[in-house]
């Protein structure tokens, strides 16, 4: 096999497991929505740009730019259905207040910071835009915003006090390596249950 011919297959090679793992993480997802519906607060996933994750992405042509094109890092959130509500082009609207708390699921695929990849699950609560600020009236909008700043963020993710110019909010997350989380049961009782007893627990 000539080195070409071996370049061709590692590159169809390395797509096809990255397509295989996004495909995973989908499914790991849709199974954390799918139990959290069921349980007593009725949780929804909330939905920033539609049914979809919140990632910081980028197709710039710049150096620094373009490590963004593949998504490493991203984060979705869940929120009792009383909380929120449909909006326009399949969003939601989780309006801010004293009492919102949100339980929000990172997913890590690949960081210079971890060895293996990594799934932060629990609550973020006490969330506050600055009273200056003209955006950010829903949650759906600080998503992006988490994203932008996750190294700040999400710098001791076990005790999160984060403060900026436009928003602050506190929270504990829950760290586990997503490839020791293989069946229903283990799903339930690494992710699932210690995130519902953290925001309980706040309640």
């Amino acid at each position: 096999m000539t080195n070409k011919e071996e370049i061709i297959r590692q590159t169809a090679l390395a797509f096809d497991f990255i397509q295989k793992l996004y495909l995973e993480v989908s499914y790991l997802i849709k199974e954390i929505e799918g139990t959290l519906g069921e349980e007593e607060e009725k949780f929804v996933i909330g939905k920033p740009s539609g049914y979809g994750i919140s990632t910081r992405s980028s197709t710039g042509l710049e150096a620094n730019n373009v490590p963004l094109w593949l998504l490493k890092k991203f984060a979705v959130f869940f929120v009792p259905e009383e909380k929120t509500k449909p909006g326009e082009r399949g969003q939601t609207i989780t309006e801010l207040g004293d009492d919102l708390r949100v339980l929000y699921l990172r997913i890590m695929l690949n960081d210079k910071h971890i060895d293996e990849p990594i799934i932060y699950s629990g609550v973020l609560y006490n969330i506050n835009k600055k009273p200056q600020v003209k955006g950010f009236n829903k949650f759906e909008n600080i998503m992006g915003h988490i994203e932008y700043n996750d190294d700040k963020v999400f710098k001791d993710p076990e005790n999160i006090d984060y403060n900026d110019v436009y928003i602050s909010f506190q929270g504990k997350l829950i760290k586990n390596n997503l490839y020791d989380i293989n069946d229903s049961q283990t799903l339930y009782d690494k992710i699932i249950k210690p995130s519902l007893e953290l925001y309980r627990k706040l309640g």
